[in-house]
């Protein structure tokens, strides 16, 4: 008699297998095992929520291996994940097996294990338990919900709104958040306004940054000084008073570690430090979770992954403290544990923090057996663990009131200075918005009444900035906070949105697409209720009361059905009309805005008469004119203004002007896309200057390009600053095949989130390094005929020898590292003699690459030229093959 185990995945099954022994059969069941089916009826309210499940077709093969290790076992163990959907698998594999009467006899338990090791596993077999009830109904309500939102109301959206693809419960609501804050900023009036700074110098030669806080007595608001003239006229007022300390303020600040990580914290601190989007993450951590081979043992590295819990076992407290007094010392280990409480109201979701299964392995211990995802991951959640049992940061803040002697004229001096790093030593936490971080300023000595001397004084333009974009951190903390969805829901939130192309990313930034914005506008018209953030959030909540055995899961699903139902037979009778009426008025503002001359965005360009609006069509929205059949106008869903122009800018628009030449900075449109330009052309003839200008990269819309940025654009190439190896300087600029970091003769173009005008030395170095290097030319000497070099390089097709304009590629099997100037030259007389023959640039490799081999000519062609002669004027001439091409990581500078 056996005991057969089921896991989710093999990995996890071998490494539970080896710590089991003989007398266990582990299996897996590779995820869920059976769903709803894709079609409608699959939920039936009418029959009290009746579900009809469906085997998915790649799991009949599992389950019947399954079904056959089972038969004649004393036991079987659903040893799936510890959270709802590990309870829902369990509960499925259990009925399928059920229904084939392949359980008689079997007790069948439940086992649940935080990590994977040794003891963790043996001990959770030694407290075996029952199927929670409780959890498997809130995993049926959700489902049940999630079908019948996405099957009832997806086809109303394709009847009434052509193009687009369905709709999802949480789905919507998050699109809404997106497509709300793009609103937002479009909505968004920037304000000028200045701050004045003025630079003091102590007597004992330290330097004091202070700014503008009070004038003509009065204490200043953000927007007080306006324009340039207030500006000047506050400058003007400051150069004409002596000044002096009146003030010093200082006070000492702790600041606290956060708390180990939960499934959200831990896909925010990814996108932020590792750049890894919310479902990359959730992959590597799956990864981690269930084991990695380190000396030949395959070990759990991390405890479960999808959690809302911060709380750690005692057992892992005491190993954090322990490591922390031998590794950093008494100072850095407070006085007793921390300890950490989760806020979420459903105690059996709530599972232990993500943290180490044993701290004591360190990152650079495991270093080499992971790969470097692996790597970065695990070491972020080592350091955030340890951190956060480590003592405080002690911070010393520091503020200084400068006054003159009538105290018309006031400025304001702050800095701090860490006393004590704690755990700053080992975690830093990192926020989407930079004013969250540590001001970095100190402050020299300074008493009341100390006179200081004025070396100079900085007006700085400014204008007020929309709200920014939500990042995938930014939108997960949003949602949390709204309550809307669960640890193990974000990811997969994210990746429909983009799947149904309703959102982008760019620049690690959401932007709704037009579709996104018409499904949005579409369901808050008609199904505002439930795409309302409470609504959403307070379900959520249900959906956990549910788990919490404190309301039955049939009385939720008859509540929203009733009067979801409703709402979607209300619809019924809508006409398509009315719904572009309704999207018409609701998005009007975004697709037609006034242009500079007051011209009517919404005037048809091509018979001047009609009047611009939403169509429908077969394949989705466009844009109309209302005259139509007489005028055909039409264009994509595209922003449009009043001069004509369906982008941002028909230019020229003026920026303002550069602070350092005082020539205007403008955007333009020219034939081959926007670029933004300083100053005019000047002179004629040989005594014409050209103004600079820079191409507006791709990815930046023109909408999107300020004054800095543009001011930045025609400053590239740029310094970041010199590399500590090589002393040579890296650069960051734009070339022809886009931006690009320069380090000698080494390129390495910028992709994905890296912004050639944001970029640091840090991350180029951090490039530069991760860049395959290309192996120097080898000499192998030089020709007996002629002395000319002859070279060994390595191309795109292996590693070949040059003489010349004549390249042959090493013969196969050739040891390239012995490989001799008498071999290279025999190699490189056969290639020409070949050449002499009429074949040259067949098989000739272009230049910086071997040689690869020539297509065979086509039969058509063959059998056109058969039996032609050829005229004796005519000379055959070999097919010249094309010059290399180069590479995007080589830029046309």
């Amino acid at each position: 008699m056996t005991n057969v185990v089921i896991v989710e995945s093999p990995a996890k099954a071998k490494t539970i297998n080896k710590y089991l022994g003989r007398d266990y059969t582990v299996l897996a069941s590779y995820g869920h095992v059976r769903d709803l089916p894709s079609k409608d009826g699959s939920v039936k309210p009418d029959a009290d929520f009746a579900m009809d499940w469906e085997v998915d077709a790649r799991a009949r093969k599992h389950l019947k291996e399954i079904a056959r290790a089972v038969k004649g076992a004393e036991r079987l163990y659903l040893a799936t994940d510890p959270d709802r959907e590990g309870e829902a698998i369990s509960w499925h594999v259990k009925e399928v097996l059920k229904a084939e009467d392949a359980l008689d006899g079997v007790d069948v338990k439940r086992v649940v294990f935080n990590e994977i090791t040794k003891n963790a596993i043996l001990d959770a077999f030694r407290h075996p338990r029952e199927l929670d009830r409780e959890l498997i109904d809130a995993y049926l309500a959700r489902r049940a919900l999630d079908y019948l939102v996405g099957f009832t109301l997806s086809p109303v959206l394709w009847r009434k709104l052509p193009g687009s693809r369905s709709a999802g419960r949480v789905q919507s609501v998050a699109l809404r958040l997106i497509c709300e804050r793009e609103t937002e900023i479009e909505n968004f009036k920037a304000e000028e306004y200045w701050t004045v700074r003025a630079d003091f110098r102590t007597p004992a030669g330290d330097a004091v940054a202070a700014m503008l806080t009070h004038l003509d007595g009065a204490k200043l608001g953000k927007m007080a000084i306006g324009d340039e003239a207030k500006a000047k006229a506050a400058v003007a007022t400051i150069e004409v008073r002596a000044f002096a300390v009146k003030d010093v303020e200082r006070k000492q600040t702790r600041r606290h570690p956060s708390p180990p990580f939960t499934t959200s914290t831990l896909q925010q601190e990814s996108s932020r430090k590792l750049r890894l989007g919310a479902k990359r993450t959730m992959q590597v951590a799956q990864r981690l979770y269930e084991g990695v081979n380190i000396g030949g043992e395959t070990v759990g590295l991390i405890t479960y992954m999808r959690t809302d819990g911060v709380q750690m076992a005692g057992e892992a407290v005491g190993a954090c403290r322990a490591l922390i007094g031998r590794q950093f010392g008494d100072r850095y280990l407070p006085a007793h544990a921390r300890v950490y409480k989760s806020k979420v109201k459903n105690a059996q979701e709530a599972h232990e923090a993500i943290r180490p299964t044993d701290v004591f392995r360190r990152p650079a211990d495991v270093a080499h057996y992971l790969d470097d995802e692996q790597r970065r991951l695990y070491e972020m959640i080592w350091n955030r663990t340890v951190a956060s049992q480590m003592e405080s940061a002690v911070l010393d803040q520091q503020a200084a009131d400068i006054f003159s002697a009538d105290e018309q004229v006031g400025l304001r001096a702050t800095g701090s200075v860490v006393l004590f790093d704690g755990y700053y030593r080992l975690y830093h936490e990192d926020y989407d918005d930079p004013e969250n971080g540590d001001g970095e300023a100190i402050l020299p000595k300074l008493d009341p009444g100390q006179r200081l001397q004025r070396t100079g004084i900085a007006p700085e333009q400014h204008f007020t900035q929309p709200p920014p974009r939500f990042t995938e951190a930014s939108l997960v903390k949003r949602l949390e906070e709204l309550g809307i969805g669960r640890p193990s829901t974000y990811a997969s939130i994210i990746s429909v949105l983009q799947d149904r192309n309703y959102v982008r990313l760019e620049k690690r930034r959401f932007t709704p697409e037009d579709r996104g914005r018409l499904v949005t506008a579409f369901l808050a018209s008609f199904f505002s209720r439930y795409v309302e953030y409470n609504f959403t959030a307070e379900l959520e909540d249900k959906l956990d009361d549910i788990s919490g055995g404190r309301i039955d899961w049939k009385s939720v699903l008859r509540e929203f059905w009733g009067a979801f139902s409703k709402a979607v037979a209300d619809t019924k009778h809508l006409r398509v009309s009315e719904v572009l009426d309704t999207l018409d008025e609701l998005l009007g503002p975004h697709f037609f805005r006034p242009g500079k001359n007051g011209a009517d965005p919404r005037r048809c360009p091509a018979c001047g008469n009609g009047r611009l609006s939403l169509k429908l069509g077969k394949f989705g929205a466009f844009i109309g004119c209302s005259k139509y059949p007489d005028c055909r106008f039409t264009q994509p869903l595209e922003v449009t203004n009043g001069d004509g122009d369906t982008t941002a800018g028909s230019g020229p628009v003026e920026f303002g002007k550069d602070p350092a030449t005082g020539e205007a900075i403008t955007l333009r449109k020219g034939p081959y896309g926007f670029y933004v330009q300083r100053g005019e052309q000047t002179g004629t003839g040989k005594n014409k200057v050209k103004p600079k200008r820079a191409s507006i990269p791709k990815g930046l819309p023109p909408a999107e390009v300020t004054r800095e940025k543009a001011i930045g654009l025609l400053a590239l190439p740029r310094e970041l600053g010199i590399h500590p190896e090589t002393g040579e300087p890296i650069l960051a600029g734009i070339g022809r095949y886009g931006p690009y970091i320069k380090l000698g003769g080494t390129y390495v173009s910028l992709k994905g989130d890296d912004d050639v005008l944001t970029i640091g030395l840090n991350r180029a170095i951090h490039l530069l390094a991760e860049k395959p290097r290309k192996a120097a030319p080898k000499l192998l000497g030089n020709h007996p005929e002629d002395g000319k070099p002859v070279t060994q390089k390595v191309g795109r097709w292996g590693p070949y020898v040059q003489h010349g304009k004549v390249m042959a590629t090493l013969p196969k099997g050739a040891d390239a590292a012995s490989y001799t100037l008498d071999q290279a030259v025999a190699l490189l007389a056969a290639k020409s003699a070949r050449q002499g023959k009429g074949k040259a640039g067949a098989d000739e490799p272009a230049a910086g690459r071997a040689e690869k081999p020539a297509k065979k000519p086509a039969k058509k062609a063959a059998a056109a030229t058969k039996g032609k002669s050829t005229p004796k004027s005519t000379i055959e001439l070999p097919v010249k093959t094309p010059g290399r091409t180069p590479t995007a990581d080589e830029p046309n500078l």
